[in-house]
């Protein structure tokens, strides 16, 4: 028999080789071919008596990267039309197709002949899940092959067994910790722990699988054999009595209950550990027919997985502009942290870096900063010192405007002042090549201003990086209103290049993701000037799914720079366009306090020396009248940091500033930590409903405030009912549609 994803030699000892290596694809993916293949391979491994055991493999440099997800959308599209017609067929129908793998799976580990897996490199997801099955586990012994069970990070949880054969066979608590923060073991991990049974030499991977079952190895899992006992220990055990209420405890801390996939994972794992595997399977099947059909699944695959796929692979490049050979980066600013670390990245990157700046002891201590980096990486086992003296040799340190001549990108990363802008442009563009492409990392002042300062505007673009750059994931490209698409798709290559995700948006004051960031922190002012106490406004933001709260997070942005902000705004635009109650407690938090924020070791916390935590200042509560906690409603509060977030994200999309919805949500949650469990600022509205959320922020505007008020395009958008996925539907790759 012959199949289109793998294929299997028998030996001379009666041992299967199964290759998986799916033609056309640079990974292995699991789809519905690929299952229907697996489900044929089991039969004829068992159903020919002149096969003893089976070694499974990859024939790709990585063993497999899980499931293809766009599979399940597919899956909810059939669930969701018969669902109209016939809700319990539809049920049953879901249910059958969430439990398929896992009882193909099941089939495998119970056929009575001995799989063992060969695993050459990287195995995540669905395909970890199907080594699990397995009866026998070798691993290379190579830094890059991790394997792991991610889906928690995109709303999901394994449904293919994972909860109930990691748990089977490594410690509960170890498998608690991996399944929910959807971590990677790596070679040793995996082998210390008991994930797999041995480690060897890279490329002797087969061989030793196929010496295990020589040397016997039986085609019964562990917990099949009479006396099986749970690593962890039982559940009703001491053991388990210890470990269970804790990590209840700790899952409530980590998530706040907001996702579905987590919460699914607490539970399967609770409940199948009391049940015979086959019994456990059907459990774990329940609950993941039950999380796909929630919103927060749906959104967060769409967003996390699907969109953040498409915006990696260059999904807003323009047509017709061949690919940048970027070989050399000029970088004005060098020896600042900004410029100090997009050199860095960029080095990483394998591209050649000039670090300008005003003298050489500056553009030294640019270099310096990715030494110390790469000293942390190797530190952590990350790096190694051949690899930290490549890339510093790729890094040239300067204060020769002449050393820009041969870059094929300038990246302006200096302070943020016009003035000082506009010199290093014009000094920069003397000497740059007519086709190179010339950026701004500004984060405050409009691209399109500083364009003004450029000879050649066209070839002038904002790429704006979050602090701090080696950590941060996303990169915000600013056109500007000249900008040409030769300057869109290099910054566009470039990004790529450095590993980062790219959104695209248009010119405006504080670009988008600085726009809901200042509308997050400016609704904490306003909790405060009310008289919410300080720590509740900081941990209802994390119960609402924000990583941290206004308050903490000002601190790390400083107080400082807020002031400048607003009386900047004041001098730009009027005192019309802030509000005076904000005005004068940044004032007060800086010019009669002295607080700036954690660089001076105050701000809304207090920074005490290490091993002592930060912690609120105590005086803040006096600032204001207090209210009386008790008596706050815990869930409005939490309706309006989310809907603050999402109005202005609205506002975006109807302003042209973001003009694909994708790079919304994601840059949403990957520029600030947006509640990841909604899918982003704009899902968040669909996942309610713009009508809701419209009905919704009509009360808090009567109660709070014009911050709450819809825009045009949400109130047209609520007559009926519409979702922005449906209007702005990336998928068709049209231009977005007039927004209103």
């Amino acid at each position: 028999m012959t199949y289109k994803h793998f294929t299997i030699e028998t030996d001379s000892d009666g041992i299967a080789l199964i290759t998986w290596d799916s033609p056309e694809k640079s990974m292995n993916v699991i789809d519905q071919s690929v299952i229907d293949e697996w489900d044929k391979i089991i039969d004829q491994v068992a159903g020919e008596e002149a096969i003893k055991g089976a070694v499974f493999t990859s024939g790709k440099k990585a063993f497999g990267a899980g499931a293809d997800l766009s599979m399940l959308g597919e899956m909810m599209g059939e669930y969701e039309k018969l669902k109209a017609k016939d809700p319990e067929g539809a049920a049953k129908v879901l249910f059958e197709q969430a439990s398929r793998l896992g009882l193909i799976l099941r089939k495998q580990e119970t056929c009575g002949k001995p799989f063992v897996a060969a695993i050459n490199g990287q195995a995540l997801g669905g395909v970890f899940e199907m080594i699990l099955a397995c009866h026998g586990r070798v691993l290379a012994n190579d830094p890059s092959a991790k394997l792991g069970l991610p889906e928690v990070k995109v709303g999901l949880f394994p449904g293919g067994g994972g909860t109930q054969r990691l748990p089977r066979l490594i410690h509960t608590q170890e498998a608690l910790q991996y399944l929910l923060q959807g971590r990677n073991f790596s070679p040793d991990k995996a082998k210390k722990l008991g994930a797999v049974d041995e480690l060897v030499e890279p490329g002797s991977e087969v061989e030793a699988a196929k010496q295990m079952i020589r040397d016997g190895l039986k085609g019964v899992q562990p917990w099949d054999e009479k006396g099986f006992k749970l690593p962890g220990g039982a559940v009703y055990s001491p053991a388990g009595f210890n470990l269970f209420p804790p990590a209840n405890a700790i899952y409530r801390r980590e998530t706040q209950d907001n996702y579905p996939g987590a919460r699914a994972i607490m539970k399967c794992v609770y409940e199948g550990l009391l049940v015979p595997m086959d019994t456990a399977l059907r459990i774990e099947s329940r609950y993941f027919a039950h999380v796909l059909q929630t919103t927060e699944a749906k959104h967060m695959v769409r967003s996390i997985f699907l969109s953040l796929q498409a915006l990696n692979k260059g999904a807003r490049r323009p047509e017709g502009v061949a690919k940048s050979e970027i070989k050399k980066v000029g970088i004005l600013g060098g020896g600042g942290f900004m410029g100090a670390g997009i050199g860095y990245v960029t080095a990483k990157a394998g591209i050649d870096v000039v670090l300008l700046d005003r003298d050489m002891d500056a553009a030294e201590k640019g270099k310096a900063h990715s030494a110390g980096i790469e000293d942390k990486a190797i530190g952590k086992g990350r790096s190694t010192a051949e690899k930290k003296e490549a890339l510093l040799s790729r890094i040239q340190p300067t204060i020769d405007y002449g050393d820009l001549s041969d870059c094929d990108l300038v990246i302006e990363a200096v302070f943020e002042d016009s003035e000082v802008k506009k010199a290093v442009t014009e000094q920069a563009e003397a000497h740059m090549r007519k086709d190179a492409i010339f950026a701004s990392n500004t984060s405050t002042i409009p691209i399109t201003a500083l364009a003004k300062n450029s000879r050649r505007p066209k070839q002038f673009i904002g790429i704006h990086f979050f602090s701090p750059v080696d950590r941060m994931m996303l990169t915000e490209i600013i056109m500007a209103r000249k900008t040409g698409d030769e300057a869109l798709a290099m910054a566009l290559d470039y990004v790529m290049a450095i590993k980062k995700t790219p959104i695209v948006v248009n010119d405006t004051r504080g670009f988008y993701i600085n726009r809901m960031v200042l509308r997050y922190m400016s609704e904490a002012y306003n909790m405060l000037i009310e008289g919410v106490p300080p720590a509740m406004i900081e941990n209802v933001a994390k119960q609402a799914g924000m990583p941290v709260g206004p308050l903490a997070l000002n601190d790390e942005t400083a107080i400082d720079l807020s002031h400048k902000i607003l009386h900047q705004t004041i001098r730009d635009i009027g005192e019309k366009a802030v509000d005076p109650r904000h005005v004068e407690l940044v004032n007060t938090m800086v010019e009669k306090h002295g607080r700036l924020g954690r660089k001076n070791g105050k701000g809304f916390y207090d920074y005490p020396d290490k091993p002592a935590k930060k912690h609120l200042w105590p005086d803040l509560k006096t600032l204001y009248p207090q209210q009386d906690a008790d008596t706050i409603d815990v869930q409005e509060l939490k309706n309006r940091y989310h809907a603050v977030i999402a109005l202005e994200a609205a506002r975006c999309v109807e302003e042209g500033v973001v003009t694909d919805v994708r790079e919304a949500d994601v840059g949403s949650i990957l520029g600030f930590g947006f509640a990841p469990f909604t899918g982003g600022a704009i899902s968040y509205i669909d996942g309610m409903g713009s009508a809701a959320f419209v009905a919704m922020c009509k009360k808090l505007q009567k109660k709070y405030g014009a911050q709450f008020k819809p825009n045009k395009l949400l109130v047209e958008m609520a007559k009926t009912d519409e979702k922005f996925y449906d209007r702005f539907n990336p998928e068709t790759g049209e231009p977005q549609k007039q927004a209103a």
